[in-house]
């Protein structure tokens, strides 16, 4: 019964989640200030979804303060990737994103252009959308991400990311972890490349 429940909320939420989910606004929860956003027609506010949550998702306002167990597969081969999988010895950042979003798109494609500065963190862009349509996300808006060793596009085929990490507000949301898999900082919304670099890396 419980397992039914669980995955009516998680259909539920997916649904009000949006396929379209987008904002120009920047919601800071950690230790990263708020940042002026270019003005974009295509808002969308999660607020409302956290009233579906259940305990064993985040809080509106809390991240989870590490890495916990997930189960995502990535979008080229289907392979299963898991926590346990991720390289160490280096920081980790997860980006929830929509490939229709244009923020995700220009986000992926601002950090493509400043490769170079990122190829010591672990990257993960993550999405609950359809593979079909992540499959071609890096090769059409960040080419120089693509076949990087750090970089992997990941299907989120069960929801776990809102379950177990955090449910923001709007995309792209960024969540960046310490080498020790600690949460450091994380945001919802734009924030300029040289803020994203420097969270990422400092």
């Amino acid at each position: 019964m419980n397992r039914i429940i669980r995955s009516a909320y998680v259909v539920s939420f997916a649904l009000l989640f949006g396929i379209t989910s987008c904002s120009n606004q920047t919601s800071d929860t950690a230790n990263n200030k708020s940042t002026e956003a270019e003005h974009h027609d295509h808002n969308h506010d999660h607020s409302a979804a956290h009233n579906h949550q259940t305990d064993h998702a985040t809080s509106e306002t809390a991240a989870s303060k590490h890495i916990p167990p997930f189960t995502f597969y990535k979008v080229k081969s289907g392979i299963s990737f898991q926590n346990v999988d991720i390289p160490q010895g280096r920081k980790t950042v997860f980006i929830l994103f929509d490939p229709s979003c244009s923020h995700c798109r220009s986000e992926a494609a601002a950090l493509g252009k400043n490769y170079d500065k990122i190829k010591m963190v672990n990257l993960y862009f993550v999405s609950m959308n359809d593979p079909a349509l992540m499959a071609s996300f890096l090769e059409t808006f960040a080419k120089e991400l693509v076949d990087k060793p750090n970089v992997e596009v990941l299907y989120d085929r069960n929801q776990e990311f809102i379950q177990k990490f955090h449910v923001p507000k709007q995309f792209p949301a960024n969540y960046v972890y310490s080498t020790d898999g600690q949460l450091e900082a994380h945001w919802d919304g734009d924030k300029s490349i040289s803020e994203i670099i420097t969270a990422y890396t400092k």
